[in-house]
């Protein structure tokens, strides 16, 4: 039997992406997805778009809250499959037989299973894959050179998902993968080979670039320690100069 996977999307007046979102888990060929979308008491037409779209949506809630990561936390409360997956508004699944690819053509009974995330600009339009080359194998060592796979690209098993720890306003998800890697059976992550998601560009962390890496540093500290936080840190400002002088953008 295929496991039920929860889709969790949080939002925030956010109508027009979050209805390119809900289309796109509508399109998955995959039968057992939980869809949990946790919106923060938008009033720009999200709640109607949501209550009409119960033949796609399993759970939702539309309320204030405190901020993105707390609405996560509540989209892991309210989720009930055995893996879970966050999308959020204006991201959507690669191709319409994503899910399906992944668990008929990937070992079963993974702990973690991830891929490869496309870049998209507001229109849907490609615009590259990610800077950061996705790891052949995935391991908490992974991500001593930043985030080397988006949350979006990376089914979770629930029972090792902790809470997002919200002290960090920006990059808390970059720790909660971590977290869950940690936690993982590391002969339990599987790399799909797959193209999991799209992810659209623009989110929190690159408008506010400067905080998001001090939360990073802090991250890595906690999980690497003081001496490699430093070292790796140093190299990654290095390779986003080479970059930039090689291509011209970062």
């Amino acid at each position: 039997m295929t496991p039920v996977v929860s889709v969790i999307t949080v939002c925030f007046n956010a109508a027009r992406d979050l209805q390119k979102t809900i289309e796109s888990v509508r399109k998955q060929s995959y039968n057992n997805i939980e869809y949990v979308i946790v919106d923060g008491g938008s009033q720009d037409g999200s709640r109607e778009l949501i209550a009409a779209s119960g033949d796609v949506v399993s759970k939702w809630v539309s309320r204030s809250d405190k901020g993105l990561y707390y609405a996560m936390n509540d989209g892991l409360d309210m989720a009930s499959g055995e893996y879970v997956l966050f999308l959020n508004a204006g991201d959507v699944f690669f191709e319409c037989s994503t899910l399906e690819k992944i668990f008929s053509l990937s070992p079963s009974d993974m702990d973690i299973y991830y891929g490869d995330t496309m870049i998209c600009d507001s229109s849907g339009k490609s615009v590259g894959r990610r800077r950061l080359k996705l790891p052949v194998q995935l391991s908490a060592k992974s991500f001593r050179w930043g985030m080397s796979v988006c949350h979006q690209s990376v089914l979770i098993r629930r029972s090792i998902c902790s809470h997002y720890d919200t002290s960090y306003r920006i990059t808390a998800d970059s720790d909660w993968v971590l977290s869950a890697i940690e936690r993982a059976d590391q002969n339990k992550i599987c790399n799909t080979g797959l193209f999991v998601s799209c992810f659209q560009q623009g989110g929190l962390s690159s408008r506010h670039i400067k905080k998001a890496n001090l939360e990073r540093f802090v991250i890595m500290k906690k999980h690497y320690g003081l001496v490699q936080s430093l070292w790796f840190n140093f190299l990654m400002v290095f390779r986003l100069l080479f970059t930039y002088c090689k291509l011209g953008r970062i």
